[in-house]
């Protein structure tokens, strides 16, 4: 674009506000307060995360707990491991309807479920083989809105018809993420192009593995750790940033399909969603350069440099490492670092399980050192998950859209709550510190 460079200079110096004013208007930057909590909003009762307690107005350290309708998250998946059977059925039906199924109850849910997730043929044709997209959140987002012109009450906002339209969009994320990979790969990777019929008996899990592999082939281990991610992703509270977007649009009084969509915009952020991608590029670029995987000094003094700024991106963010909630531990890094030591073991991959073993245990150290403050910092959920679908054989593209396969349980009982519960549109108040100045006539300026 012509004299783009002139624009941007302008850009840069109308659109700059001075950090300091921040304070001085006591505006709560990121909706935080100054001591890092988060501004109370709004009320729910889908999840809650516990990373931290409040004695005598100070913020306590405490070991990370994640809740899905009042159930401690490590008690559904013991529940489902010991029982040899897969969790995110279960886990959607909780979320969504504020309890736990009787096996009866859900053998109904899971074979409802399998029953939606074809798409309409026309839909895939049209929609996704004919407008394919290099990026798999980008063509996620595109197809839910498509959706809209394909049901026959889409402005319908009764809580009937939201929960018709909210279970639709859980059962076919899995098809429609597979479906926009399989036409990635066939129209910008020059691959053969394969569209499977989803089992409509096969868990979640199952159907992704089956959808996304040319042979649908896949071990029980394999779909056994895929739905523990599944599981561990499909909620964690209202304040997250794509949640708050789903009850933030919701609250204008739009249709699920808007509301979904705009959850799928913030999920593609690499600061959400897309961290576990930065997550799996660090991860390169520190196998690169540190020759002893197993010399802690040497991973120490390497991500001492990523700190500093002075390697990988030079944002001096160590990714996968920190959470906004969580200070000791994220119970879900927790989870899934158990059951990716299986799977290193199965595929082969313990060396580099070791590596991000390692700099788990180092890195609260490191950053102490570096930045000088006693902040915990706990490993997060998406340091182990890249490297878990990396090992499944998932293609990197595929990684955060998997993350909205399962979220998007969440994001349809936080749009349900706000459409029974919410009752006014979410207005927050911007402080202006623009001047005001005089306008001044074309002939003068």
């Amino acid at each position: 674009m012509k004299n783009i460079n002139s624009y941007i200079k302008k850009a840069m110096a109308n659109d700059f506000i001075d950090p300091d004013d921040y304070g001085k208007f006591d505006v709560k930057r990121g909706l935080r307060n100054a001591d890092g909590t988060g501004v109370l909003v709004g009320l729910t009762r889908v999840g809650d995360v516990h990373g931290y307690a409040m004695e005598e107005g100070k913020k306590v350290a405490v070991p990370g707990k994640l809740f899905y309708r009042g159930i401690d998250v490590e008690e559904i998946v013991s529940a489902s491991v010991r029982a040899k059977r897969f969790g995110f059925e279960e886990t959607v039906y909780l979320l969504m309807f504020g309890e736990l199924p009787t096996q009866e109850k859900l053998n109904e849910f899971s074979a409802l479920l399998g029953s939606l997730r074809e798409l309409p043929r026309s839909f895939i044709e049209d929609s996704i083989l004919k407008f394919p997209s290099r990026d798999i959140m980008n063509k996620l987002a595109r197809s839910v809105l498509t959706l809209y012109s394909y049901d026959d009450d889409p402005e319908n906002l009764s809580t009937e018809n939201a929960m018709r339209q909210c279970l639709e969009l859980i059962a076919r994320f899995p098809t429609i993420v597979a479906y926009s990979y399989m036409a990635k790969k066939h129209y910008f990777d020059n691959d053969s192009l394969y569209i499977h019929i989803p089992d409509p008996s096969a868990s979640t899990a199952e159907v992704i593995l089956s959808l996304i592999r040319k042979d649908k082939q896949f071990t029980r281990l394999e779909a056994e750790i895929l739905d523990l991610c599944l599981v561990l992703h499909a909620e964690h509270g209202g304040g997250n940033n794509s949640t708050f977007a789903v009850h933030l649009v919701s609250s204008a009084d739009t249709d699920t399909y808007s509301s979904i969509a705009a959850g799928i915009g913030s999920l593609k952020g690499f600061k959400h969603g897309g961290a576990n991608i930065k997550v799996m590029e660090m991860m390169e670029d520190i196998k690169r350069n540190v020759r002893r995987w197993d010399d802690k000094a040497e991973v120490a003094a390497y991500l001492e440099t990523l700190l500093k700024g002075e390697a990988y991106d030079h944002t001096g963010l160590v990714y996968g490492q920190g959470h906004a909630v969580y200070t000791i531990s994220d119970p879900r890094a927790i989870l899934l670092r158990d059951k990716a030591a299986a799977l290193a073991d199965d595929k082969n991959e313990v060396k580099e399980f070791k590596l991000y073993y390692m700099i788990e245990e180092l890195f609260p150290e490191v950053f102490k050192k570096i930045k000088g403050n006693d902040k915990d910092i706990c490993t997060n959920v998406d340091f182990y998950s890249g490297f878990v679908y990396k090992m499944l054989g998932i293609p990197e593209e595929v990684y955060t859209s998997l993350f909205a396969i399962s979220r998007v349980s969440g994001w349809c009982a936080h749009r349900m709550e706000e459409i029974i519960s919410g009752g006014r549109i979410i207005r927050p108040a911007y402080k202006c510190v623009q001047p005001e100045i005089p306008y001044t006539l074309m002939d003068r300026r």
